[in-house]
């Protein structure tokens, strides 16, 4: 054919030059000299020929849209009159493609009925010119319109009644998927049921169809058919039909199911990784599933250099049998070897042995490497990391070779601003700031600056801190501050010296067990209510103390938990070093936990109980008395308003406390709402009462972010006493509790 089509064009080329130069020599064609052979047949006689030269006569050329009306006929399979021929004898002209038949349906004819009316006078004539139609006006003017319609699904039997319920139950679940799938990727559902042409329509029935096969190939169906047809519909004019008709065929099952591979420890390793069995259905999603989780498991039981290999399935359409065979290099079980470091490193590899969870001699195991790739990303340090296996050198005492890590860095920029804002009923607008050198003494030593502006509070700070001090998750901090805050309990000025070594939490790693141990020196100037003059006088305190904390928690998430529960004690023993040394102790005990009770609504709950022991109140610092109320507190009180109160009402606090909290949280997507109920009280004495208790009750709206909800809570006493606000509202990150 492309031979042909050259030599027509070749002829056409040369026909000119003929007329314009009949002197013109043309060579003729060699002539055979052996008897034997015949003369080649010509591609086309020469009267074909003759009748292909275009004419050079003088007529005059055919309009423009006589052209493109044959232009057009040719395109679609014919000259004009062959397609005037079967339009007259069927208007619905019919192709076969693959197989199907498809109606090749004509557009309907474009009338406008002021054509048939006479020109108005010209001192009438509208010269304004009409609106141009909009692209979507045109789009939709030109649109085809179809309707989808799939046959033959329905009809596929999927369950074996040979084999017990949870196959069954399986095998049924993986094919009522089928119309799902092909719903969600269809490209004639997509289209919403509009073209820009029937050639479109066409294109993507044939695209589905190619689809619906796919599908049922991967569910086993390996004689599956679909046929397609389009027609006109009977009920809605303009319209066309699209039908999609299955015939499944039979259902393929497997057979004998091989693995070469070379001998593994244990010995079913491979096999017992593999989940589908001789009779299943060969369905690809839990083929590939099955083949991905052994190369899965192999590493993670000392091979890390496995690979697998292309599956070979051999079908018997007489049985619905087909043999699996997966080849599988192991590679060599390895036991752990040296780390290596690569790029720009922040880390060398004694900082890096400090963050892994394995030693070296190890058996290989890939989630240890995966764990120590994380731990590197969550130093914050490292812009791109990754760790790969690469053979080691030498052997192990018992034979197995070592697999040593690669660790490639690449340090991002070590210096960080940040900035934060927040709300409190009773603690006013608070906006603070920091600036992090998070690198300033390696390895991991950082020195953070921090402001703090409020209208109740302002405070200036500058810490120095070590993560992953000698040991992972191990934190070391000295941290000096200066504090101004007023609230109506107090006012005070205050400077703090303190240390702390903490095994903390991690956003990637939320620890069951925390702990924190610390030593701080204060000096505060507050301004304290003396019962017995009955008025307010400034003293200055020195307070040493020694904090520590202890904290479990079987929680789910560390912003935003669902499940689980947390408690967490801390203890502090100080000493008062004014006037007359005093030794006392505080005590904080909390306890919270969490009840799904379906994927959208949990039910949470807190509890707060806490002491100070050894002193009296007077004698204690304000700052270090307890009060109830605020957002992380008694919802609906301000903050510090609940407990002991002056004649001025103004809280003076306590030496105990006791707290109640109930929640139910409702998300739906990235959005929640919350309804609770507060309940508290601080007491004069050391030992809580448990009377006297004030309720909050309120609502609150949770916008879910990447970092953790973002909470808005509104909520209003119960028995509001005079000078109580109606209304208290609290901003901040995370839930309350």
């Amino acid at each position: 054919m492309i031979r042909s089509i050259a030599f027509l064009y070749l002829g056409c080329a040369a026909a000119p030059l003929l007329a314009q130069n009949p002197d013109v020599q043309i060579p003729a064609p060699p002539i055979a000299l052996q008897g034997a052979v015949a003369p080649p047949t010509p591609i086309i006689s020469d009267t074909e020929f003759k009748e292909a030269i275009p004419s050079l006569d003088d007529a005059p050329l055919e309009s423009i849209e006589a052209w493109d009306a044959a232009q057009e006929s040719r395109e679609e399979g014919g000259s004009a009159q062959q397609q005037a021929a079967q339009t007259a004898a069927d208007p619905a002209i019919k192709a076969v493609q693959d197989g199907d038949v498809i109606e090749l349906l004509p557009d309907p004819p474009v009338t406008d009925p002021l054509l048939d009316d006479p020109l108005p006078p010209i001192d009438r004539f509208d010269a304004e010119p009409p609106p141009e139609p909009t692209q979507a006006a045109e789009r939709e003017a030109r649109a085809t319109r179809y309707v989808v319609r799939v046959d033959g699904l329905d009809a596929i039997k999927t369950v074996d009644v040979t084999k017990d319920a949870d196959a069954v139950a399986v095998e049924a679940a993986a094919w009522r998927d089928v119309r799902a799938r092909f719903n969600s990727l269809s490209a004639l559902k997509d289209g919403g049921g509009r073209a820009d042409s029937r050639a479109e329509v066409a294109q993507r029935a044939r695209a589905d169809r190619q689809l619906l096969l796919d599908i049922l190939n991967g569910q086993g169906f390996f004689d599956a058919e679909v046929r397609l047809k389009s027609e006109v519909s009977a009920t809605d004019a303009g319209a066309i039909n699209v039908v999609l008709t299955v015939v499944s065929g039979r259902l393929y099952h497997l057979g004998q199911i091989a693995f070469t591979a070379p001998a593994v420890q244990p010995t079913d390793l491979i096999s017992g990784s593999f989940a589908p069995r001789m009779g299943d259905a060969i369905v690809a999603d839990v083929i590939m599933a099955a083949e991905a989780n052994i190369s899965v498991k192999l590493p993670q039981s000392g091979y890390p250099f496995a690979t697998i290999g292309q599956r070979d399935i051999l079908l018997d359409s007489e049985t619905g049998v087909g043999d699996y065979t997966l080849p599988v290099d192991t590679g060599a079980r390895s036991y752990f070897g040296q780390l290596r470091t690569e790029g720009t490193p922040v880390f060398d590899a004694e900082h890096v042995a400090i963050l892994r969870r394995f030693k070296t001699g190890d058996l290989y195991d890939s989630r240890k490497v995966d764990d120590l790739r994380a731990a590197l990303i969550t130093t914050g340090l490292l812009s791109t990391v990754s760790v790969e296996a690469v053979p080691g050198e030498g052997l192990a005492p018992d034979g197995t070779p070592y697999a040593d890590l690669l660790v490639r860095q690449e340090a991002v920029p070590p210096r960080t601003l940040a900035a934060s804002a927040g709300y409190g009923t009773g603690q006013g607008l608070r906006a603070e700031g920091s600036w992090t050198h998070r690198n300033l003494f390696p390895p991991e030593g950082s020195l953070k600056v921090t402001g703090l502006l409020g209208t109740q509070e302002q405070a200036a700070s500058v810490a120095f801190s070590r993560a992953n001090a000698g040991r992972r998750d191990r934190n070391l901090e000295i941290a000096l501050s200066a504090l101004h805050s007023k609230y109506d309990a107090f006012e005070a000025y205050t400077g703090r010296l303190a240390g702390t070594m903490a095994f903390v939490s991690t956003p990637i790693w939320q620890k069951k067990l925390t702990w924190s141990i610390g030593a701080e020196i204060l000096a505060t100037s507050e301004n304290a209510f003396e019962l017995a003059r009955g008025t307010r006088d400034r003293r200055l305190y020195y307070i040493a103390a020694l904090p520590g904390q202890l904290g479990i928690d079987r929680s789910n998430d560390l912003l935003d938990p669902v499940r689980g529960y947390r408690v967490n004690v801390r203890v502090s023993p100080e000493a008062s070093l004014g006037t007359g040394k005093r030794a006392y102790v505080r005590i904080i005990l909390d306890g919270s936990y969490y009840y799904p009770v379906n994927d959208n609504i949990v039910v949470a709950t807190r509890a707060r109980v806490a002491t100070i022991s050894g002193i009296s109140r007077d004698n204690l610092a304000p700052s270090r008395r307890f009060y109830g109320g605020g957002g992380g507190s008694v919802r609906g009180f301000g903050y510090q308003q609940l407990g002991p109160k002056d004649p001025s009402n103004d809280p003076i606090g306590g030496r105990s406390l006791n707290e109640f909290a109930l929640e139910g949280r409702y998300r739906f997507g990235n959005f929640g709402v919350a309804g609770f109920v507060d309940v508290g009280q601080a007491y004069e004495s050391s030992l809580s009462k448990f009377n006297d208790w004030r309720v909050g009750v309120g609502v609150g709206g949770r916008f879910y972010t990447s970092f953790g909800p973002v909470r808005l809570d509104l909520a209003t006493p119960l028995n509001r006493r005079p000078g109580e606000s109606r209304f208290n509202v609290y901003v901040s990150i995370g839930q309350a509790f």
